[in-house]
This record gives C-alpha cells, sequence and structure tokens, in this order.
C-alpha cells in the first residue's frame, strides 16, 4: 500500500499547533473589506482554531502525519489514569489498616 502524503493545498492552509488543534484564516477577507465593519475587519486578521468535526477530518485527509499533541496528550492521559488509580488504591489500603 502506498504511502499516505500530505495535501500540497493543505500545508498552505493550516497550521496544527503544539497541542494538536487545527488553526485556519478566516473566509471573506480577501477583498471587498471596504464594505464591512472595522471590527470585522479586526476579527478576521488572526488565524482562528477551528472546530473538531472540522479538525479531525482535516487531520485525518489531508495532514496525515501532523499528530502533534495528539500521542503526547495520549501519555500524558495514561500516566494519570495510573496515578489515580495507585493512590485510590492506597488510600483504600490506609481506610483498612485503621
Amino acid at each position: 500500500m502506498p504511502k499516505m502524503k500530505t495535501k500540497s493545498a493543505a500545508k498552505k492552509r493550516f497550521k496544527v499547533t503544539g497541542t494538536g488543534k487545527v488553526k485556519a484564516e478566516p473566509a471573506n477577507c480577501r477583498h471587498l473589506m471596504l464594505n464591512k465593519s472595522a471590527s470585522a475587519n479586526r476579527k478576521k486578521r488572526s488565524m482562528t482554531v477551528m472546530f473538531k468535526a472540522d479538525e479531525e477530518k482535516v487531520l485525518k485527509n489531508w495532514l496525515p502525519h501532523n499528530t502533534k499533541g495528539k500521542k503526547r496528550n495520549a501519555k500524558a492521559r495514561k500516566a494519570l489514569a495510573f496515578a489515580l488509580k495507585k493512590a485510590a488504591a492506597e488510600t483504600k489500603a490506609q481506610k483498612g489498616a485503621a
């Protein structure tokens, strides 16, 4: 099976943050900006974080190798779950001994 390639168009349009979120430029900010309010123009200057459902589509289909933060967060979640189980067991043992 051939390797999955990152879409070149997606590379130019999306950025993946360190925590794995996907940021994109807002739409409707290329031309005809004089007809829009100053606050609307200001809001469209910066990249915005995409919704979760759209983010998953982009990462799965167009940016398959950009999994920043996802693996790291999974490891942290596993470590936290293990620590919580261990703490609960210790607490239970202390209550039983007392």
